[in-house]
């Protein structure tokens, strides 16, 4: 079995490649989370008396902890996922945005290189460092035109700006240092264990109670959806098959507009509960955020040749799956949405 760190391990996209890479039985995975507000652990409860699975309770930001995991462990590959990710509690509060998603990138790279360097030649030509990224740091597109590999970066929140930061580390750490590193930029994810204040879990929870839908602006933004078991294939396969020095676009070729995704929601909680329709009479059009991209679409055309990789779940297919997971899943989101109301509105850019 190779062995992997997967780095933000207890969040939604690394709870489930961690599922999956276990599910694969060829991966030993060592999870390292700081268990922030956006982790769950109970995400990973079903992997937890796996042997081909360890959990380390750390934050990135400590590069003594990460050189001292990284020697011990002696991975094969790296893949960091960990980051503040949420675009409306970096307009709020944008320092833990670039404490974890700069300052951790660095401590992690760092880690890596070192670990990288005690290696024999072999070991180093198959070692991979694989940053995971998104495309919002290309900014916002038009009307037209996709996100490619050579988008310049055009990032417009706290959040996306830290990302796109982090990215510059990963390819300056390659490029100087020859650390095996490659990137992937994704395009908007949904599925199982997604934090109750996203998009789509957040119209899931508050529709099936009764409460408010709060869409930005008309809800006219569009952003292309890709499943969470798509993204992680993905990412395995960019670890396995992926060239340091490579950046890959993964996307789910399902563009649509914030308020169809909302309306899309409704419609699937109406036929599912039998009561409380018509949901759509929710709908509650609210002031834009600040720095609102109008637009994200990804080309992953060269991915999908590079990686043989495409997306397999549909968007409709996909959303439907999302809804039942979580009518079937109270006992994992009801704890996080008490504990962080997440039903309220964030992102205003009033809090100092």
């Amino acid at each position: 079995m190779k062995r992997v760190i997967v780095t933000g391990g207890a969040g939604f996209i690394g709870a489930n490649l961690c599922h999956a890479l276990v599910a694969s039985k060829r991966y030993h995975v060592l999870n390292i989370d700081k268990l922030t507000e956006a982790s769950c652990r109970a995400s990973l409860a079903e992997l937890e008396d796996n042997p081909a699975y360890t959990f380390l309770h750390a934050d990135i930001c400590d590069g003594g902890k990460m050189r001292g995991a990284v020697q011990d462990f002696a991975p094969d590959g790296i893949m960091h996922l960990a980051a503040e990710t949420h675009v409306d509690r970096s307009i709020d509060g944008a320092l833990p945005f670039v404490q974890t998603n700069l300052v951790g990138t660095f401590s992690l790279l760092e880690a890596a290189r070192a670990y990288w360097m005690s290696l024999d030649p072999a070991a180093q030509k198959a070692f991979r460092f694989l940053h995971v990224s998104t495309d919002e740091v290309f900014g916002s597109l038009g009307a037209d035109g996709l996100f490619t590999p050579e988008s310049p970066y055009d990032p417009s929140s706290p959040y996306s700006a830290s990302k796109a930061g982090a990215d510059h580390l990963v390819r300056a750490w390659h490029r100087t240092y020859g650390l095996p590193a490659l990137i992937t930029n994704c395009s908007n994810n949904y599925g199982p264990y997604q934090f109750p204040e996203k998009l789509i879990p957040l119209m899931i929870l508050n529709a099936l109670e009764g409460q408010g839908l709060p869409v930005y602006g008309k809800g006219n933004q569009v952003r292309d959806w890709l499943h969470v078991s798509d993204h992680v294939s993905a990412l395995i396969a960019a670890l396995e098959k992926g060239a340091p020095g490579d950046t890959y676009l993964v996307g789910g070729r399902s563009e649509r507009e914030n308020i169809d995704v909302v309306r899309q929601i409704c419609t699937y909680l109406d036929e599912a509960c039998g009561t409380g329709g018509p949901r759509e009479r929710l709908i509650e059009h609210v002031e834009d955020r600040p720095g609102h991209d109008q637009r994200y679409a990804i080309d992953a055309s060269a991915t999908e040749k590079a990686l043989d990789w495409k997306p397999t779940v549909s968007f409709e297919e996909g959303l439907r799956r999302t809804v039942d997971w979580y009518l079937a899943n109270e006992s994992w989101w009801r704890p996080l949405r008490e504990r962080f109301h997440t039903h309220e509105r964030i992102g205003l850019g009033t809090t100092v």
